[in-house]
């Protein structure tokens, strides 16, 4: 019994041995890394609509080369810690609560840092956290070197502080103060259903209405679909991407081949799923050519802000063509 007793001492001692020299490699490579953060721009926020984009900095200081993991989903190398000035956590965005839940391989690139070197990236805040009210927050941001499905050792970086005014309406925010052509009212979104939402974006398309057609279209999401213009979106200041939203728009106007913005011959709302904060409409559309009419299946993806539904995202899928009567 006593031998058993000795050999179950001596695991247990081996473990804790093993544990307390990772936790002192930790703790010695973290003693050599600086991980900082700090706002691109220097400006006021408003709550639900301004990108607060933050420059990640993780700089080396040692004398041997540091590597770590960065995952191409960002989500799962990063997270953020925002709290009131009474220590309230802020809650996590819908967006990346759905990317942590999906059961999907994460994929990464090792990152080198030589010595003396930095390596730097920029996130848009309001992917990570809900910034729905105004007031004075702390931030601090927390990066994991081995990705946060293996391990819970990160780095910390510095606090920032981040003060949100209430949201205003402007043009500059998405929704657009345009005027009804019909009317000569200025258009406001409604809380309108998500189907009522996509039935009123189709129908100004089918009457060439555009400022109908833009009212409740997500310009900065339609823009992100593209990874490219994404990140190009992400380096501009705000009159640079003021005038990326507007040449989109223009470009949707011109356009003959984005699958959003063709004129539909004739559309029915087919299904429609949601929940609290997301929506999914889908859509049988037909398109009439000169000699034969192509059908195809819209998804449209949505998401409810301050209870009015936008339109962030959308998917086709070819069901082939009729025959034109």
């Amino acid at each position: 019994m006593n031998k058993i007793y000795r050999f179950s001492a001596a695991i247990f001692a081996i473990i804790l041995c093993a544990a307390h020299s990772v936790y002192a490699r930790e703790s010695s490579e973290t003693d050599k890394v600086e991980f900082n953060i700090r706002f691109i721009e220097r400006k006021i926020y408003y709550a639900q609509t301004d990108p607060v984009m933050i420059q990640i900095t993780i700089t080396n200081n040692g004398p041997q080369t540091y590597r770590f993991k960065l995952a191409d989903e960002r989500a799962f190398s990063l997270d953020f810690d925002i709290r009131t000035l009474t220590n309230r956590p802020l809650a996590q965005s819908d967006t990346l609560i759905r990317k942590r839940n999906q059961n999907n391989q994460v994929f990464f690139r090792e990152i080198s840092i030589e010595r003396g070197e930095s390596f730097s990236f920029i996130e848009d805040l309001r992917d990570y956290i809900s910034l729905k009210q105004p007031g004075s927050f702390r931030v601090r941001a927390y990066v994991y070197p081995e990705l946060l499905r293996t391990t819970s050792y990160s780095l910390q970086s510095n606090y920032l502080a981040l003060n949100l005014r209430p949201a205003i309406i402007s043009d500059s925010d998405g929704i657009p103060a345009d005027m009804d052509a019909a009317t000569g009212a200025v258009l406001v979104r409604q809380p309108l259903p998500p189907d009522e939402v996509v039935t009123y974006m189709l129908k100004a398309r089918q009457t060439s209405q555009w400022a109908k057609f833009f009212l409740y279209l997500d310009i900065e999401a339609m823009l992100s679909r593209d990874p490219y213009q994404k990140r190009k979106w992400m380096a501009e200041n705000e009159d640079g991407r003021r005038r990326m939203a507007e040449d989109y728009r223009k470009t949707l106007q011109n356009s003959t081949v984005d699958e959003i913005s063709i004129i539909p011959t004739w559309f029915n709302i087919e299904r429609t799923e949601y929940h609290n904060t997301e929506g999914i409409v889908t859509v049988l559309a037909k398109f009439r050519n000169d000699s034969f009419t192509s059908v195809v299946i819209y998804k449209y993806y949505l998401e409810r802000r301050d209870n009015i539904w936008i339109i962030v995202n959308y998917s086709t899928e070819s069901r082939g063509t009729e025959a034109n009567e």
